[in-house]
């Protein structure tokens, strides 16, 4: 019983060592900002408010950087989300380079954004059916695409091809 307490303990200081030697690996931990460009010319400030408080932490470099954010290996998985996130869709440089925007639509209705893990930590996102039908719609205008459309679709320029 003894040996299996030290081997217990020695499994938990060693963890705990392992856990604060990982702080001092340098990724996820740049919190900076880019500036903000340009954004898409929304259709209405609805669409806008909707977008900053479920897609902006990922899709902007307007992103709120929470605590745990700072906190390895925590802040490997947030600073890689954000950074794909912004690859992908950065509303804050719309039309320097391109934008995926066929998908828009798609991930909404299929609840894929936002992310299920990203919720868990901020419920605010948490889009209700008629704050997404809202947010479908403002796409669909701002954007000018439709359900049907959009699997290849690319923007370049505030909404133009």
């Amino acid at each position: 019983m003894k040996r299996t307490l030290v081997i217990i303990g020695l499994g938990i200081v060693g963890g705990l060592c392992m856990l604060i030697a990982i702080q001092l690996i340098p990724y996820g931990r740049n919190h900076t900002n880019p500036p903000v460009s340009t954004e898409p010319a929304w259709d209405n400030p609805a669409t806008r408010e909707i977008v900053v408080r479920a897609c902006f932490d990922c899709h902007s470099n307007e992103t709120t950087w929470p605590w745990y954010s700072n906190i390895a290996p925590v802040s490997w998985l947030v600073y890689r989300d954000v950074q794909e996130g912004r690859d992908k869709l950065n509303f804050s440089q719309w039309g320097q380079g391109e934008q995926e925007v066929d998908e828009l639509i798609k991930v909404l209705q299929e609840g894929e954004m936002p992310m299920p893990v990203y919720l868990i930590t901020h419920p605010e996102a948490r889009l209700k059916p008629t704050e997404k039908q809202t947010l479908i719609q403002g796409f669909q205008n701002t954007f000018g695409i439709s359900r049907e459309e959009g699997d290849d679709r690319r923007v370049d320029q505030q909404g133009d091809d």
